[in-house]
């Protein structure tokens, strides 16, 4: 529903802009160039999304050879003491504990298809334990907020994208999106802990938050006082050799459980080709709707309004041009997509831009879309403070975004 209304908002202030050009700047090539920038821009997400397919088909197989090998039961088993301190209203022997650990697994590993079942599973859980049908408990909000935090140890979506529009490394943007996700995830947690009055000061919480801490704080210490360049180039390495040893590890772990490696990874890539198929016309849509918006100079007003008031302040403005990404994700996962794309092909994916466009689509998420999908699965009217918090993650990740998108690549 927010994809729908920020694509007709696109399409109806692109025209208003347009009429003013035409009748007051007189500017009779404006429409001429709108449609050719719509023209080109439909050809450009059909091309994007086709460039896709090999990545992603690659990536789905590999992705379901983990899932049948037991990863996500693995990473749950690791995480279950934490995650049973932040839901202490829900018996730690219910199913619900279950299906939310293995939905922040999955969507710690990219694992997409299987965590919005699971995350959906795990919300009917919940509700079968909720005092008051049509309000929100404490489990649930706190369920919610962890989705929108969304923590993620491999951005797969941002890295196929980067490799479509040619991007030389691009995995350099890895290590600085799995610290914003972090930083989100921690501000979310945070947040709903002081509205709840959970103490996260215990040992499992210290633990998870104080190990991925120093892991982070390690990362930014070691690479902080590089040149950019350098940064570059070790991130890349860095976030290859991740990817890579994680890829090793599904297969021999697949491989350690007699399963059929081969013909899982087949039956995942093929789900990965249809999910490829599946994107050209949302793709399409959106960087049409975006084109025509930045061909009637709405997107440069936008990013001159934006620059001149940091610039009034003394900020540097090197960030504004990325910032519609961080801005958009919030209401559409789609739209933000779209703008990230967008920033690439107009700046560069190697350019500082295009590099921070990728750190915020991959630092936040769809906030309204999430509470939408999961508190209308159970029929939930009043939500409470969710929406507060989840912002709360999203705002904070795009400040992180941009400071380490300074740290890394300015």
């Amino acid at each position: 529903m927010a994809l729908n209304y920020v694509w007709i908002a696109f399409f109806l202030v692109a025209f208003v802009v347009a009429l003013y050009r035409l009748i007051f700047l007189h500017d009779t090539a404006v429409f001429a160039n709108v449609m050719t920038g719509m023209f080109d821009s439909a050809k450009t997400g059909a091309e994007i999304s086709l460039g896709l397919a090999g990545i992603m088909t690659f990536w789905m197989g590999i992705m379901r050879v983990g899932e049948k090998a037991g990863m996500i039961n693995i990473f749950a088993r690791a995480v279950n003491p934490f995650f049973s301190r932040l839901f202490p209203q829900v018996p730690k022997q219910h199913p619900a504990m279950g299906s939310i650990v293995m939905n922040f697994s999955a969507n710690m590993l990219g694992l997409d298809n299987a965590a919005t079942p699971v995350g959906l599973k795990a919300m009917k859980q919940l509700q079968e334990v909720n005092p008051a049908p049509e309000t929100a408990t404490n489990a649930q909000i706190m369920f919610l907020v962890l989705n929108t935090a969304g923590m993620t140890i491999i951005p797969t979506s941002v890295i196929a994208m980067r490799l479509a529009n040619g991007a030389a490394n691009p995995a350099d943007i890895f290590i600085p999106t799995v610290i914003g996700t972090f930083i989100s995830f921690m501000s979310g947690v945070i947040a709903v802990a002081l509205y709840q009055r959970i103490n996260l000061f215990n040992l499992p919480s210290l633990v998870f938050f104080g190990g991925f801490g120093l892991v982070m704080f390690g990362l930014f210490s070691w690479l902080h006082n590089l040149p950019p360049a350098e940064v570059a180039t070790y991130t890349g390495m860095l976030g290859g050799l991740i990817i890579f040893s994680v890829i090793v590890s599904f297969v021999m772990l697949g491989f350690v459980k007699r399963i059929n490696v081969y013909e899982t990874f087949i039956e995942g890539a093929k789900d990965g080709f249809q999910t490829v198929v599946m994107i050209i016309p949302y793709l399409v849509a959106i960087l049409v709707a975006i084109s025509a918006f930045r061909s009637t100079g709405c997107m440069d007003y936008v990013i001159q309004g934006i620059g001149g008031f940091f610039a009034l302040l003394g900020v540097n403005t090197d960030f504004v041009p990325a910032l519609p990404v961080g801005l958009m994700k919030t209401l559409s996962g789609g739209a933000a997509r779209g703008l990230m794309v967008e920033a690439m092909q107009h700046y560069g994916a190697d350019s500082f831009v295009g590099r921070l466009a990728c750190i915020m689509q991959g630092s936040t998420e769809t906030t309204f879309y999430i509470l939408a999908v999961y508190f209308g699965s159970v029929n939930i009217k009043n939500t409470r403070y969710a929406l507060t918090c989840g912002l709360i993650a999203d705002f904070i990740g795009v400040i992180a975004a941009i400071i380490l998108g300074y740290v890394f690549f300015h």
